[in-house]
């Protein structure tokens, strides 16, 4: 055998790495997004054939323009007291994270995840959702119980692990459930919401219910096998979801590069599988809700569920126990090309004279005492090492339906130890 057909004189091989754009005391560079002007992309029929808009996961949705204007046909008619509405909301979630994280840094909490600059991404979509859909998020979206006016003294609780969490002290803190609110548990083994997703999916419209569920995930989880066992099963039944894809560049201190979001869109995924994707500005209130508005008409119409890349930025840590200055720049944040959510849609609604500067300082304040309110009621409670606990006997509580025999043992020993 020759040497060429071995190889010998063939190039060197070498692997590819993928590198950041910018790392610690180097300039941000987001020039790779590919961010269009507002108001480019046509809005399809709901019942169009996913191949005819392929090109919709590499182009992006938007609707704010840079003098804050809506522009073009994704544009929602909404009226102004529901962008005040969205406006509250993200602002009260926003007013919320922080409250949680000088707790945390009280000692009061072991941990915290705030939302901070992706708050569209769960308001938004969530108020384009009917109050019946079943949401299935990851560990960044409580703006979805803010935007459905759950108390957020029930969310406090749960991270307290207090008398009063529902949970019982079972989760850890931020993996919020609660059935009545329609936010499935939180699972700290990620991707695994979307399997769950478009079962339950499945099983509405096996049984003939009228309820959609919907998704949320985040870039880096999408190279989890759930992820793509989860398409596969939406398209071969047509589940009625919509599949969230919050791309904010950064899963933990690995940035979206290595979950393959430096070869192609992450929207493109849904492409492989026959599903509609579409890729919007996350960051843009009036975009997210049109692109989940039309994506549950289309999952309501037995027409099957849709891919939704949300490009969005993760503005501050990934938790409370995350450094990013160690690993991205530091004016990263403040470089990001699609702004902040909140103050997009503030400018929007002053744009249109509905909203001012003086409101809006009215408003933070507002939200600020209520959230400082419901934390003194959560306190109350108890907290992590201080005040009331729940029952050690609720430890045998909610784990089986019918208790088996070992655990009826356990529970008998305690008790008669008392």
């Amino acid at each position: 055998m020759s040497h060429s057909v071995l190889g010998h004189n063939s190039q060197a091989l070498s692997l590819h790495v993928p590198v950041p754009s910018s790392r610690p005391g180097v300039t941000p560079d987001f020039s790779a997004l590919g961010i269009p002007p507002a108001g480019l992309c046509p809005r399809p029929p709901v019942d169009v054939p996913a191949a005819d808009i392929r090109n919709f996961a590499f182009e992006m949705i938007r609707v704010l323009d840079d003098d804050n204007e809506a522009k073009g046909e994704w544009k929602p008619d909404l009226d102004a007291d529901t962008l005040r509405r969205g406006l509250r909301a993200m602002m009260l979630t926003r007013a919320y994270d922080e409250r949680m994280v000088r707790v945390q840094r009280q000692g009061k909490t072991s941990f915290y995840m705030k939302s901070t600059g992706e708050e569209a991404v769960a308001v938004a979509a969530t108020m384009a959702l009917d109050r019946g859909d079943m949401c299935f998020p990851t560990y960044r979206q409580q703006g979805i119980f803010v935007a459905r006016d759950w108390p957020l003294r029930d969310l406090m609780n749960q991270v307290y692990s207090n008398s009063g969490d529902r949970l019982k002290g079972r989760q850890m803190p931020v993996f919020y459930s609660s059935r009545e609110a329609g936010f499935f548990s939180i699972s700290g083994n990620l991707g695994t919401q979307y399997s769950q997703a478009v079962g339950w999916a499945m099983a509405s419209a096996a049984s003939g219910d009228t309820r959609i569920a919907a998704a949320w995930i985040g870039d880096g989880a999408t190279a989890e096998g759930d992820f793509h066992y989860a398409l596969t099963f939406a398209s071969v039944y047509r589940a009625p979801a919509i599949l969230n894809i919050v791309n904010n560049q950064w899963a933990i201190s690995s940035f979206a590069g290595f979950a393959g979001g430096e070869a192609t869109t992450f929207a493109a995924r849904g492409l492989a599988y026959g599903l509609p994707a579409l890729r919007v500005d996350g960051n843009d209130f009036l975009a997210v809700y049109a692109a989940t508005q039309w994506a549950a008409a289309r999952a309501r119409a037995n027409l099957g569920a849709t891919v939704i890349e949300m490009v969005t930025y993760r503005a501050d840590a990934h938790s409370t126990s995350d450094d990013p200055s160690r690993y991205r720049a530091a004016n990263e944040a403040s470089a990001w090309p699609l702004g902040d959510p909140i103050r997009r849609l503030a400018d929007h609604l002053t744009a249109l004279g509905e909203w001012d500067e003086e409101r809006h300082a009215a408003l933070a304040a507002e939200l600020a005492e209520h959230v400082r309110e419901e934390g003194r009621a959560a306190e109350a409670l108890g907290t992590l090492g201080q005040g009331p606990q729940l029952d050690r006997k609720t430890m045998f509580d909610d784990v089986y339906k019918d208790m088996p025999a070992h655990l009826r043992r356990q529970r008998e020993q305690m008790l008669g130890g008392e």
